[in-house]
């Protein structure tokens, strides 16, 4: 497929058929995907390839916390877990929600679980000392767990990132084996796509592009054409 293509069109999949994805085909996706940017060049990032039923039922029971939090965020009309205002639900209201199983499922169908982690100590932090959620550090290990789902749209396979396990995470951890200065980045199931999107939702680029300031006028101009 051609770039933009892969681009345009590698949707968040999380309804997978029974086919396998095989090793030397996961291998090749792995292999391209190796080539994203980190921070230095460090390269910190490890993959653990889960496969076995046992730990996809954990990890998928590790998730159920957030998942709890997050519909009852969503039923209540909140942004769930946005870090800037509380829970309005109580903490009895949110462990009384059902964890709805679209959430779960894609843990134990897919073909593969990737779990993307990352060594603390090879990251640059330069926003860990501002009054806010760290994000800089993503930098280093996103693009590498982004490259993975590129190469397996283009091998015709799928998967999204999740995230709700890392709510979790000294218990992933332990599940894994991972060491201490590591984090848990995203849990990416991947397999053969039910249905393959084509026609992605996206709002315009002039409406979130603007130039020289965050106040200033949108970039609204017609792409050129190939």
């Amino acid at each position: 497929m051609e770039l933009y293509e892969v681009m345009r069109t590698t949707a968040a999949i999380r309804e997978f058929t029974d086919d396998p994805l095989p090793d030397d085909v996961l291998a090749r996706i792995l292999d391209h995907a190796r080539f994203a940017p980190s921070g230095g060049n460090r390269q910190g990032a490890h993959l653990v390839l889960v496969t076995e039923r046992a730990t996809r039922e954990a990890l998928a029971e590790l998730n159920k916390p957030a998942v709890r939090r997050y519909t009852a965020q969503v039923a209540a009309g909140e942004v769930p877990w946005n870090p800037l205002h509380p829970p309005g639900p109580s903490p009895e209201a949110i462990a009384a929600t059902e964890p709805p199983a679209y959430f779960l499922t894609p843990l134990l169908t897919a073909a593969v679980v990737v779990v993307v982690c990352v060594d603390l100590g090879a990251v640059a932090a330069t926003d860990q000392h501002l009054d806010r959620v760290g994000l800089v550090s993503g930098a280093s290990v996103y693009p590498l767990a982004w490259n993975l789902l590129l190469a397996a749209r283009q091998e015709g396979f799928g998967g999204t990132f999740t995230t709700m396990a890392i709510a979790q995470e000294p218990q992933v951890k332990e599940l894994l084996g991972l060491p201490e200065e590591y984090a848990v980045a995203a849990v990416v199931p991947l397999g053969k796509p039910v249905r393959q999107p084509t026609r992605l939702r996206r709002q315009p680029v002039a409406e979130f592009v603007t130039r020289e300031r965050y106040d200033g006028p949108p970039f609204d101009v017609q792409p050129a054409t190939a």
